[in-house]
């Protein structure tokens, strides 16, 4: 296995020329970010309230096909603000999955709702349709006033959160169906899958809420910050009103009329935004054709690269790798980063965390065996 560690670092070297070290994902700023970034110094609107914040939000209504979206300091504040909106309470149970970050499981502990972590879908890496109906068949049962309960702890199942991963679209279709027969609320963490698409229809426009990331390792970047979004007015309403402290609209009295957030995108970090969205299409195009030589250059060996499903276009935020065992990943893991070429592991299972070592689980087989075998390798966008 050596000689094929050997010759696919000196194809990322080759892909990346120039460089000492090779970062997993790094931003890259060719665009109008310096000049609209200046812009919003010069007229000193840098908070929450500007231009840009508003053109931002206009941007993701047209890139993602929603009715409303709306501008979040980051992308795990969006998950717990969509969380809140699906009325989700203390003690509620989220369905969401075990491989994922920490930030899903964040959000839900936020609002003190208890994660139930369901297996994954080996090809997608997303959580299975599979899993939630047959864990659902087998636990819960409808009650008269229409919600899901678990009959083990007797919580209200409230909602479901899967995760896109790496920008991998999972089955989301099936999900929604699913989350529909049990008036499961679905809110898709889309936090990697900007630009990418299931079934001609954008990640995240699934579900009643959708949620992104900008953080600076994302395929577009505004340095810290996140996106919502809905195709409910009402619920649009209530995350601009919640996000801004819910401040009662006044000339110049200050009113809050329920207990609010600071959760709204300072209009520097979206003008980076907008100037990096206006980009996507380009980015996107170009990480899917560097997966195209990943995947020409791993046949016929006996490394894996994961790759969308038919029915999907995936952005590969994360070019994906599956080794044979957990004794061959961390031998690729060394190999790698010892010789100026960053890969990592996917994140430690939640379940495995001491916070959530407690929780309830189904059948969690595939995200162990993706866990002892995946790594990600380079994949930012190149000059």
């Amino acid at each position: 296995m050596k000689v094929i560690f050997e010759d696919l670092a000196l194809f990322i070297k080759e892909l990346f020329p120039n460089q000492d070290f090779i970062p997993l994902h790094a931003p890259l700023f060719i665009g109008n970010e310096r000049k609209y970034v200046m812009d919003t110094l010069d007229s000193t609107f840098v908070s929450s309230v500007g231009s840009y914040v508003n053109r931002f939000e206009e941007m993701m209504c047209e890139i993602t096909g929603a009715k409303h979206a709306i501008a979040i300091v980051n992308g795990t504040n969006a998950l717990h603000m969509a969380l809140i909106l699906a009325d989700v309470k203390a003690e509620d149970e989220v369905i969401s999955q075990s491989l994922t970050f920490i930030a899903t499981c964040n959000a839900i502990s936020y609002i003190g709702a208890k994660p139930v972590f369901l297996d994954v879908d080996k090809d997608t890496l997303g959580l299975s349709p599979a899993s939630i109906k047959s864990f659902l068949e087998e636990n819960a049962t409808i009650k008269a006033d229409g919600f899901t309960y678990n009959k083990n702890s007797g919580r209200k199942i409230k909602a479901c959160v899967p995760m896109h991963t790496f920008g991998l679209p999972c089955r989301i279709d099936e999900i929604a169906e699913i989350c529909a027969r049990w008036n499961i609320t679905l809110i898709e963490d889309a936090a990697e899958s900007l630009g990418s698409y299931y079934k001609n229809k954008h990640t995240g426009v699934f579900g009643e809420i959708g949620t992104f990331s900008f953080n600076g390792n994302k395929t577009v970047t505004s340095g810290g910050g996140g996106a919502l979004i809905t195709n409910n007015s009402e619920l649009a309403l209530r995350a601009k009103h919640l996000t801004t402290q819910a401040k009662v609209a006044h000339p110049w009295a200050f009113v809050h009329d329920e207990i609010g957030y600071n959760y709204r995108m300072p209009n520097l970090n979206a003008a980076l935004a907008c100037a990096q969205l206006e980009q996507l299409g380009k980015f996107v195009e170009n990480k899917r054709e560097l997966a195209g030589l990943y995947q020409n250059k791993l046949e016929g060996t006996n490394i894996k690269f994961v790759t969308e499903l038919a029915d999907a276009k995936a952005n590969y935020w994360l070019n994906t790798l599956i080794l044979e065992d957990k004794e061959q990943q961390q031998e690729f893991l060394g190999y790698m980063n010892s010789n100026g070429v960053m890969a990592r592991p996917v994140w430690e299972l939640m379940h495995r965390l001491q916070m959530f070592e407690n929780s309830e689980r189904g059948n969690l087989e595939n995200s162990k065996w993706i866990a002892d075998r995946l790594v990600n390798i380079p994949s930012s966008v190149r000059l």
